[in-house]
């Protein structure tokens, strides 16, 4: 993966201001991967793009991600922080088999691909509720469906039984176990489980934003002090932006 430049990553940011999470989401995993178009990043599986935003913070903050929880129990709330390893998150990677996903339950036989970053998106911009999530997501992903011993219709897709779909789901979540990374966190205090997902692309992006306002601090700063250009300031190294920032604090 080539690491991104300042400039690049600060362009990233300042689009990103104005999108909701999917749009974040997909401007990360284009700086993850500049090489790939956006339909093959909206393509891929959820697994797939959590690995490539894990390598990305990797490349851009270190291995080591802070977490801050709160413990699940009213009565305790103590505030927990603790360690991830970034590199062991990014190194699950989906692994579907090459013939689909295959349910049989209530007399149905259905075969699933699993579902890439597009399909989870906008099932879930429209749906309902959380079942409605899951009933239009299967039948996105529907390849061939027999009911009872007969093919079944397009329209019956979109009306598969509830228990398919949690077959559906769980097969998902083993072929795909990068998709969704739960924490479940024992509070040192009370010694509650405290549940908790940890979503790669929100969590990156609020780095990346705290971040590019540290930058831009210092390019403000810089600039009124040598009148270096913001392009100038970008192409110095940290640690030089730092000791100038610290030369200028001395004055």
């Amino acid at each position: 993966m080539a690491v991104t430049g300042p400039a690049e990553l600060l362009a990233t940011w300042e689009a990103g201001l104005a999108l909701q999470d999917s749009g974040r989401a997909l401007l990360l995993h284009r700086a993850a991967r500049p090489e790939a178009g956006t339909d093959t990043l909206l393509s891929v599986p959820a697994g797939e793009r959590a690995a490539d935003l894990f390598a990305l913070r990797r490349a851009l903050f270190g291995e080591r991600m802070q977490v801050k929880l709160a413990c699940a129990d009213p009565e305790c709330g103590e505030a927990m922080e603790f360690e991830l390893d970034a590199a062991e998150l990014g190194a699950v990677r989906p692994s579907p088999p090459e013939d689909g996903l295959r349910v049989a339950e209530d007399g149905w036989q259905v075969t699933f691909r699993l579902p890439a970053v597009a399909d989870l998106t906008e099932a879930a911009a429209a749906a309902t509720d959380a079942a409605d999530a899951r009933r239009l997501l299967g039948a996105r992903c529907v390849r061939t469906a027999v009911r009872d011993g007969r093919t079944a219709t397009e329209e019956e897709y979109a009306r598969l039984p509830e228990a398919v779909l949690k077959r559906f789901a769980e097969a998902v979540e083993q072929a795909d176990p990068g998709a969704e990374v739960t924490l479940n966190i024992a509070c040192p205090e009370c010694g509650a489980a405290t549940p908790a997902e940890l979503d790669i692309a929100a969590y990156l992006w609020t780095e990346l934003d705290a971040w590019a306002r540290d930058v831009l601090l210092d390019v403000h700063l810089l600039a009124s002090a040598y009148g270096w250009s913001e392009p100038e300031i970008l192409a110095l190294s940290p640690l030089r932006r730092r000791y100038y920032l610290e030369l200028c604090a001395d004055v």
